[in-house]
């Protein structure tokens, strides 16, 4: 298949620059994806379209604020520079463990392995954070190495951004510090929200459970596995980059027991769902026990999977999502899931009735 069987066409003004007034506010496209059916609703009816036994999954990573400016020293400024030069844009997009980091920076070209960078809070003169250029990759990948720093995390908290999308036109505020992260995250580590979890607020978390939904959660910490634009033309040279993810015990118990009754487990979104099939990949039937199937087992690792058409859902069996970009591998995903011809009609859909696209926008419920 090629990227472009994927394409829709989006107005520029139903992308949302800003999230709804009150959070678990949004419009809810329901799609049936045996049908094809779908039906407008909101969000905040879940926990009555959902079925008592039904397993919800949440991905409960957390937002880091992994925009960071930073100026240039060393190798290639000027040595009669009385100050450092260059703003330089980083962007944070995996912990590789210890002081280094995987980023993108822009003006990639300006900064080249061997270089060092500063990072300074507003008005301070003396940065409090630097980091040397380890590598370079291409479309304006690096490593980076920080210099040790007891509190790290909080000095991102102190001079971070909150990394919103690029086709939200303005820079973030006070108020993405809350509203881009879900209620529920808790595991710090992503590069971008988890949008499907945007959603849902604790009132609806707890009418979910006293309708009878169980409710558990994995981590998949947002990277460019998930964001990074399609550069290819085919699908078959789609490759991602890998992303780290943890499946709690708790998470595979409940997954092992919802499959083995037949009940329906509820991916929130695509980070959720390329998370479970990724581990279903793994897992094996248990030798021991034949007739309970497939089992999955606690455990961390990284992930590339990439779903696309054709692909065989072996744990998800229902997901909740945001609309996508057009050629987007997560469009890729939810084609895979639904159909292409069903999901790109649904979009029509979506485009005409007016929902808001994207992270801060509206969301669709495939069942």
């Amino acid at each position: 298949m090629r990227v472009t069987d994927f394409h829709f066409d989006l107005p520029e003004e139903l992308i949302a620059q800003s999230p709804p007034p009150v959070r678990g506010t949004s419009r809810m496209l329901r799609l049936d994806r045996r049908s094809g059916e779908h039906s407008d609703d909101f969000f905040r009816n879940l926990p009555d379209i959902l079925r008592p036994g039904d397993l919800l999954i949440l991905n409960d990573s957390r937002v880091i604020p992994a925009r960071l400016y930073a100026t240039r020293v060393g190798l290639h400024t000027q040595q009669s520079s009385p100050s450092p030069s260059g703003c330089i844009e980083v962007l944070l997009t995996q912990h590789l463990g210890g002081d280094d980091w995987s980023a993108l920076v822009r003006p990639s070209r300006k900064v080249q392995p061997g270089e060092h960078l500063h990072f300074h809070a507003a008005n301070e003169t003396e940065p409090l954070l630097s980091a040397e250029i380890l590598t370079a990759g291409e479309f304006g990948e690096r490593t980076l190495r920080f210099a040790p720093t007891p509190n790290f995390q909080a000095v991102l908290e102190k001079i971070g951004h909150m990394p919103l999308p690029p086709y939200i036109h303005r820079s973030d505020t006070s108020e993405d510090r809350d509203r881009y992260q879900t209620v529920f995250s808790h595991e710090p580590g992503s590069a971008a929200a988890p949008t499907a979890g945007l959603h849902f607020t604790p009132e609806i978390l707890a009418q979910l459970k006293q309708n009878g939904i169980q409710i558990e959660t994995i981590t998949l910490h947002v990277g460019l596995g998930t964001f990074q634009p399609v550069r290819a033309q085919d699908l078959a040279d789609i490759h991602l980059h890998a992303e780290h993810y943890t499946l709690h015990a708790a998470t595979a118990t409940a997954i092992n027991a919802a499959l083995a009754e037949g009940r329906r487990i509820i991916a929130a979104g695509t980070t959720t769902t390329r998370t479970l099939e990724h581990c279903a990949q793994l897992a094996n039937t248990d030798p021991f026990e034949p007739h309970t199937g497939l089992r999955l087992h606690p455990h961390s690792g990284s992930t590339e999977i990439f779903i696309s058409p054709g692909h065989k859902f072996r744990v998800v069996s229902g997901l909740l999502t945001n609309f996508h970009l057009p050629q987007s591998t997560l469009l890729m995903l939810v084609s895979a899931f639904a159909g292409r011809e069903q999901v790109l009609a649904a979009y029509a859909h979506a485009v005409r009735e007016r929902y808001r696209f994207f992270s801060y926008g509206d969301c669709m419920l495939l069942l």
